[in-house]
């Protein structure tokens, strides 16, 4: 299943698993974000993890920012970046949420990056679902 959104899409890969692109050049903005987070509450009942394809440069409005990666049953995100900037960018947001303790990782795309990034998140929703 494929969600189009005003500023990119959600695929949903499994039953807790959905990935996310965002459109090239795209300011990410509150409104944006509620969008999304309102897909992913109606369609996710319980604990969800998400792939997040950087494959195009995006930034946050600094409201976007506060509020991202707070909706309720995300339990663990991959993030799949293509370059320096991409990394950089990802590892800025984290830095300062860092309060927040997401349970988030790494992987390069370029490294088969987006295959382990859904390995990594099939380990960790099996451990929240089991634990």
């Amino acid at each position: 299943m494929k969600k189009n959104l005003s500023f990119g899409f959600i695929k949903i890969l499994s039953e807790n698993i959905a990935e996310i692109i965002i459109d090239n050049n795209v300011v990410i903005t509150l409104e944006m974000i509620e969008e999304y987070d309102q897909f992913l509450t109606e369609y996710f009942k319980g604990d969800f993890g998400l792939l997040v394809n950087r494959i195009n440069h995006y930034s946050y409005t600094f409201e976007a920012k506060l509020c991202l990666g707070s909706i309720e049953g995300l339990r663990a995100m991959a993030v799949v970046y293509y370059n320096d900037l991409g990394k950089e960018s990802t590892n800025n947001f984290f830095s300062t949420r860092t309060v927040d303790n997401f349970n988030f990782k790494l992987f390069p795309g370029l490294e088969l990056g987006w295959q382990s990034g859904l390995d990594w998140l099939n380990h960790e929703l099996k451990d929240v679902n089991n634990g």
